[in-house]
């Protein structure tokens, strides 16, 4: 199946061996989003300010996709400590509506560049 890549500098540079989003038919797989500001290419300071920062940065891709955040279907979550999972919560919905996308939440040990949360996603155009 052929795919297309899918970048924008809207949102970080990858910081390793892999794109910001891969459309395959319908389907685009947005790759994780930090916290960090794509204007600086630094971490953005505290949970929240990355949270939102990573959120925006999926906006991104998803505009440079040609959707929004409106179509995505999934999204993974990896966090540092899983004490901000509430916190997480209330800041995802500020950018879903119902009804919300399927999601994964997982604590992890670490997240590259020392952030505290990462989101991935696939969504559907």
């Amino acid at each position: 199946m052929e795919h297309t890549i899918i970048h924008t500098t809207q949102a970080p540079q990858a910081v390793g061996t892999y794109s910001q989003a891969v459309q395959a038919g319908s389907l685009v797989f947005l790759s994780g989003q930090l916290g960090i500001d794509p204007t600086s290419g630094n971490l953005v300071e505290g949970f929240d300010a990355q949270a939102h920062q990573a959120f925006r940065n999926l906006r991104a891709v998803c505009q440079a996709a040609g959707a929004d955040l409106k179509n995505i279907v999934r999204v993974g979550v990896f966090l540092t400590d899983m004490a901000n999972f509430a916190r997480f919560n209330q800041i995802m919905g500020e950018y879903f509506d119902e009804p919300y996308p399927a999601r994964a939440a997982v604590q992890v040990a670490g997240l590259p560049k020392g952030g505290v949360v990462e989101a991935e996603a696939i969504l559907v155009k």
